[in-house]
């Protein structure tokens, strides 16, 4: 199990927000947990310095894109990068340093998978550098895909046949539950569970991580092949349940 650390992007600023307020309509702020003064670069170069390869540049929303290049260019193919990816941009973020791109909306569009998109991503910049992002949102007992900042739901739940057929164009998958998703009240057990018993492609789960014993629990249900992403609990991102130095040392090469 690795620790994978993240640096959100909104408004150019990196920002611990609660998943859920996300919004495209421009109309609601969505509800931040912390605004750092530091730019995206320096964590970078923590995460450089510790050795914490296949963390996440996401960019939420327009007005990121210099941020992010900042940021890849501080580590060339030791961060991933997501946010308004296609097929059309795709390599351009492979050059500007990014180790794979991460793609959801593009490819979940209008509430369906449009095969024929990943097929292109795929011969644009191969398996090997893509990431599917199958971020879920719980309805009934489903975990149902959900793009559009996670505001639109899709038709697709997160299922092993899912992973088994997206397995062939992609090298790992990253989801996060978004219901909890910079609350810092609790993983989504179920989930991790749930993915902890498919051998497939690496999986990396993000939501609720408030403290150590829930990255404990994340290492029994995942069965030790689950990844982890860790946001607003940390004390970098003004958290008060984890420290970014203890995870580092106890989860890096250092």
């Amino acid at each position: 199990m690795r620790f994978r650390p993240c640096i959100d992007l909104h408004g150019g600023v990196v920002k611990q927000i609660v998943g859920a307020t996300l919004s495209d309509t421009g109309f609601h702020d969505p509800e931040t947990n912390f605004r750092a003064k530091k730019p995206a670069g320096w964590f970078a170069d923590r995460y450089r310095r510790d050795r914490l390869n296949g963390g996440h540049v996401i960019r939420l929303g327009k007005g990121n894109t210099v941020a992010a290049r900042s940021a890849l260019s501080r580590w060339p193919g030791g961060m991933q990068v997501g946010g308004g990816i296609n097929a059309d941009n795709a390599t351009q973020w492979i050059d500007a340093g990014a180790s794979h791109v991460i793609v959801t909306s593009w490819v979940f569009a209008n509430g369906r998978i449009h095969m024929e998109r990943l097929e292109q991503l795929k011969q644009k910049i191969g398996k090997a550098h893509l990431v599917l992002d199958l971020s879920c949102r719980k309805r009934g007992d489903a975990y149902l895909v959900a793009t559009d900042r996670w505001q639109t739901f899709t038709t697709e739940a997160v299922t092993y046949p899912l992973m088994d057929r997206l397995s062939a164009y992609c090298d790992e998958f990253l989801i996060h539950a978004v219901d909890v998703e910079g609350r810092c009240s609790g993983i989504e057990a179920d989930l991790v569970a749930y993915l902890g018993q498919w051998e497939g492609l690496p999986v990396t789960y993000a939501g609720g991580i408030s403290n150590q014993a829930d990255i404990d629990l994340i290492a029994l249900l995942g069965n030790g092949h689950v990844d982890f992403t860790v946001g607003s609990a940390l004390d970098i991102f003004g958290g008060t349940g984890l420290r970014y130095e203890d995870l580092a040392r106890r989860y890096s090469g250092r």
